[in-house]
């Protein structure tokens, strides 16, 4: 009798263990799933021309080789969080993107600037003309690491007055470009009062500029230099946004922007 109770306290303490042994697989397995569905867009980390290391978020959903690459940089005070829907939206338009912490910048929807926190550490400077530096890094890594069929470049504010003036300095860096509301943002920084306009001379790929409705005249000299006739312009009818963030569609007129950028898009790559 004894034995036979010793027996069926065995088999429980065994059924009981492959039970909990079951639970903790499936419980490792569950979080290695979310684990990967949370990083469905991995963050890479690369270094700028002067070592400081740059974070980006990557949205890649097509073969590097065969699908061309959008690098899109943020505006000022912000950080790579600003692409956080239009990463996506442009996987689902036939291209990969990586969207870049800047070092001149802070945070937006909660998505802090890995990059501008690093080079403040550092105490490396953090105007808006040290981030060329990472722009030009880049896209620089995207061409060697991604080999993309084409690569361009999506400035937001600033960032697309700096990617104008590389898509005029740097020759065969990018094949095109699309900038959010670009200026004269650099007297402050010490620079010309025509420094981009001076280089969007030089531009050869296509361009597409547009910005809020009042900014126009900010930009407008920017676009008469360039010397191509791939460029195009739109000005909303409704006021529109500052920057790339006219693209959130928590705007009621964000599919007026999508609209153009497709057509602009199309027509090129």
């Amino acid at each position: 009798m004894t034995k036979g109770i010793q027996f069926i306290i065995q088999r429980k303490l065994i059924f009981t263990f492959c039970l909990l042994a079951i639970a903790t697989v499936f419980s490792l397995a569950f979080a290695f799933l979310n684990a990967v569905s949370a990083n469905e867009n991995p963050v890479i980390r690369f270094s700028s021309l002067d070592g400081l290391k740059i974070t980006a978020d990557s949205y890649i959903s097509h073969e590097a080789s065969k699908a061309p690459m959008i690098v899109m940089f943020h505006q000022a005070g912000w950080s790579r969080g600003e692409y956080r829907e239009a990463g996506p939206r442009f996987n689902k338009m036939g291209y990969n993107c990586l969207a870049v912490d800047l070092r001149s910048g802070n945070k937006v929807l909660g998505v802090v600037n890995e990059t501008a926190a690093k080079a403040k550490e550092g105490g490396r400077p953090t105007r808006y003309i040290d981030a060329l530096q990472d722009i030009r890094a880049a896209l620089m890594y995207v061409r060697k690491e991604f080999r993309p069929k084409q690569l361009l470049a999506v400035g937001s504010s600033y960032s697309a007055a700096l990617v104008l003036k590389v898509a005029g300095d740097y020759p065969g860096l990018l094949d095109g470009v699309i900038a959010f509301s670009p200026a004269e943002y650099f007297t402050r920084d010490g620079m010309p009062h025509d420094w981009i306009r001076s280089s969007a001379k030089n531009i050869t790929i296509p361009v597409f500029i547009t910005s809020a409705r009042k900014e126009k005249n900010r930009w407008v000299d920017i676009y008469e230099a360039i010397n191509t006739s791939s460029k195009f312009s739109y000005v909303p009818a409704t006021k529109g946004k500052h920057g790339s963030r006219s693209l959130w569609s928590r705007y009621s007129d964000s599919d007026g922007y999508w609209r153009v950028i497709d057509t602009f898009l199309k027509s090129f790559f």
